[in-house]
């Protein structure tokens, strides 16, 4: 059976639904296939909660993410619900000083702690150093965020597998197991299953997935009224945040995961990862019980340069690459994803992530 719309996007993640949403809203005909369903526990979507942060050590980026407040904002506003939560938010390591900057460039407000001035703050944390207080973060809930997108979207397939998708300069025929969807644009937010899609529409998008683990710690007994969000720029990378609602705290290092192909997904814990999740506990949580509570495997989308890859070959648009840090800009990746669907000038901001990029660095 085939289906005709004016836009059919891949993958109900949160790039997906981000942009069928923006689509939607702006009174487009969108399809949205799924391969499971919303949320399902080989996405990198899943899960409890992430982090909205301004602090980068990249003014654009900086920028970038305090117009991503506003989408998030907007979000919010329409469906009623609250997404973000308001957390303080320590960012230190051997990368401070870049972030300082960036983040002074961008005017992006932030105050500099010394080790003591931080660790009277909140003890719970160990931050080894002078600490950047970021004012503007908050705790995302993602779960939520997902089934707000997700309301927002008239047409949702899900149990949909793609099996090609072709452009022939008129339309975008996309085969499926369910028959053929053909739309003057298609969207491809299929996260690590992206590269593979593409291939046989003759597109090489760069890209390696990786299994990552997080551990979540219980908050009973911690010293901080408000436990803060805090990332280690800088080896080992370790991240942690407050779960919405719920006496945990959720902590990993970044990009620590083995390679995977996305299809063969084990998320059985990993002994030597949940090894490594106890002793960051030790090192840079001392206010809480360092034996884990439960722990979680999270596929990223992984590009070579750690930058999103958003751009336009023919009618097949691409949101990919997030490398496990684009839940932040979501909406607003959403939104700019819908204006490259649809004919629009291109964003700007989007000059840095286009796929043609690679092609110079000699990976494309």
């Amino acid at each position: 059976m085939e289906t005709r719309s004016e836009v059919v996007v891949v993958g109900a993640g949160l790039l997906g639904l981000a942009t069928a949403r923006a689509l939607a809203r702006a009174g487009h005909e969108v399809v949205l296939l799924e391969q499971a369903e919303v949320g399902h526990e080989a996405s990198g979507s899943k899960g409890s909660c992430r982090i909205f942060r301004l602090g980068y050590d990249d003014a654009e980026l900086v920028a970038m993410a305090m117009r991503a407040r506003g989408a998030w904002t907007g979000l919010e506003d329409e469906s009623g619900r609250r997404l973000l939560h308001p957390t303080p938010h320590l960012t230190f390591g051997e990368h401070l000083g870049g972030v300082r900057d960036a983040m002074r460039a961008a005017g992006a407000p932030h105050e500099l702690l010394t080790e003591a001035e931080a660790a009277a703050r909140y003890p719970a944390i160990a931050v080894g150093g002078p600490a950047l207080l970021e004012p503007e973060s908050c705790v995302i809930s993602a779960d939520a965020t997902l089934q707000a997108l997700a309301a927002a979207v008239p047409d949702i397939r899900s149990g949909v597998t793609v099996t090609g998708i072709a452009d022939d300069g008129r339309q975008v025929t996309v085969r499926t197991t369910s028959g053929e969807v053909s739309a003057r644009a298609a969207v491809v937010c299929a996260g690590p299953w992206t590269a593979a899609l593409l291939a046989g529409s003759g597109i090489t998008v760069p890209s390696v997935a990786t299994l990552e683990q997080v551990g979540y710690l219980s908050t009973a007994g911690a010293p901080d009224p408000v436990l803060p969000i805090f990332i280690c720029h800088g080896a080992p990378e370790a991240y942690g945040l407050p779960v919405p609602g719920e006496p945990l705290y959720k902590f990993g290092p970044h990009h620590s995961g083995p390679v995977i192909d996305p299809g063969s997904q084990d998320q059985a814990p990993d002994s030597e990862l949940s090894a490594r999740l106890t002793a960051l506990a030790r090192q840079y949580l001392p206010g809480l019980d360092p034996r884990l509570v439960r722990t979680e495997r999270c596929v990223y989308d992984n590009s070579p340069d750690e930058d999103f890859i958003v751009d336009r070959v023919g009618r097949i648009v691409i949101g990919s690459g997030t490398s496990g840090t684009g839940f932040k800009f979501g909406p607003l990746l959403g939104e700019l994803l819908a204006g490259l669907a649809t004919g629009g000038e291109p964003d700007p901001a989007l000059g840095r992530f286009s796929l043609s990029r690679f092609a110079t660095a000699g990976a494309y």
